[in-house]
């Protein structure tokens, strides 16, 4: 499946693996609780609109998408939707 979920309970480092080749596309959604308690690292390569990282939800539930196209190099990040009770 391409839909996770995780509890951040203490700093947590994200990573991905077995990512289709160069040339397709890879994407996945991440439903976050608790993200912004704790320091959270993002997989190698993770880039954000305007270059900055979205604040996370300290008590409640944040929506990520990710995409890659070449292999996970380089991954998109998106925020879908933040602190949903």
């Amino acid at each position: 499946g391409n839909v996770f979920s995780a509890t951040v309970t203490g700093a947590t480092t994200f990573s991905i693996t077995n990512v289709p080749a160069s040339g397709t596309c890879a994407s996945l959604s991440l439903i976050l609780v608790n993200g912004g308690s704790a320091a959270v690292t993002w997989m190698a390569g993770t880039v954000w609109a305007s270059g900055v990282a979205p604040t996370l939800t300290v008590a409640g539930t944040d929506i990520l998408v990710f995409f890659t196209v070449n292999g996970g190099t380089t991954w998109y990040g998106n925020i879908a939707g933040q602190a949903y009770a």
